[in-house]
């Protein structure tokens, strides 16, 4: 009888320290996802901009070609918005 208190007394005293860890998580994940959403826009920004530059040659020079220049912007455009639908749903869903 002496042996499952102790087990039992074991096992409640270790579960008591993950019991008060769980109050601050809740502020760290606010603060990391405001840091996202700060910096998100800046990122997306950037990456537009490098997209832009490398699709530019289809627009000027001797080898342009607007359709072709067209359609990579286009497709370019369609894929960051899906990261950045993905990215607003995902963090609608967490805070």
């Amino acid at each position: 009888m002496n042996k499952p208190i102790k087990t039992l007394f074991l096992l409640l005293m270790t579960t008591v320290p993950s019991f008060a860890q769980i109050g601050g998580i809740e502020d760290s994940v606010n603060d990391v996802s405001d840091t996202i959403r700060t910096i998100f826009p800046i990122i997306l920004g950037i990456i537009f901009l490098i997209g832009f530059l490398f699709n530019a040659g289809h627009f000027f020079g001797e080898n342009s070609d607007l359709k072709k220049g067209i359609t990579r912007v286009l497709v370019f455009v369609l894929i960051a918005g899906a990261v950045v639908g993905i990215f607003t749903y995902l963090i609608g869903i967490v805070v």
